[in-house]
Formats: structure tokens, sequence, C-alpha cells
């Protein structure tokens, strides 16, 4: 009785760290295979690195990839991180700028404009 005791939380310490860490990071994966497998040309993705580009061409374990007019690159389909839907797209324009904004504009201009000057309080005469 006394061996089980002892063996019982070791085998506890197995299951919880199963239902917690290995079977969710199992799903992750063949979540992500069936992702990457599931690619198609004209697909909008995003790889691991970051880079946003368009699929152009699948082959075996290999996607081209398309990152700008006329730029393609081979890729290995393990690094494409996600597909992008068109919510998920890369914001291309900067926004307008805010009326909140301008206060803080002026003041670094102003600060520019002393620097210029030489007007500065922490120069030692």
């Amino acid at each position: 009785m006394g061996s089980l005791g002892s063996i019982l939380p070791l085998v506890l310490l197995v299951v919880v760290f199963y239902f917690l860490l290995i079977r969710p990071q199992r799903k992750r994966q063949q979540e992500a295979v069936k992702m990457q497998n599931s690619l198609t040309p004209g697909t909008r993705v995003m790889t691991t690195t970051g880079l946003f580009a368009t699929v152009v061409a699948v082959e075996n374990e290999d996607v081209v990839l398309e990152v700008a007019p006329g730029i393609e690159t081979r890729w290995v389909k393990a690094a494409i991180g996600r597909v992008l839907t068109p919510g998920d797209a890369p914001v291309e324009d900067e926004p307008e700028a805010d009326e909140a904004d301008e206060p803080v504009a002026d003041a670094v201009d102003e600060v520019k404009d002393e620097t210029k000057n030489g007007d500065s309080s922490t120069k030692q005469s």
C-alpha cells in the first residue's frame, strides 16, 4: 500500500502534463499541417517570420510566394504561419494625423528651433 501511495502522485503528474501540454500542442501541430496542405495559388499568407505574401505556386513541400509584383521567393510549407483573411491584411497607408497630435508636433518644432539658436538651459558657462 505504501508503494502505491508514492507512485500515485507521479502518475497524476504525467496525466496532468498530457492533458495540459502534450495534447494541445499536438492539436496545434495538426491544425498547422492541415492549413499548410490546403494552400492554393492566390491565397494571402504571413510567414512565421512576419513576411506578407501571396501564394503563386504550390509544389511538394515548397511554396512560391510573391512578395511584391514580379518578386517571387521559394519557401518551405512549414514556414507559413497563417492564412490571412481580408480583415487581417496589413495596413498599407499611415493614418491621418489627429488634431491631438498637433501640440506634440508644435512642441517638437519649438525644441528644434531652440537648439538651432543655441538657447539651451543645459549649457554651462
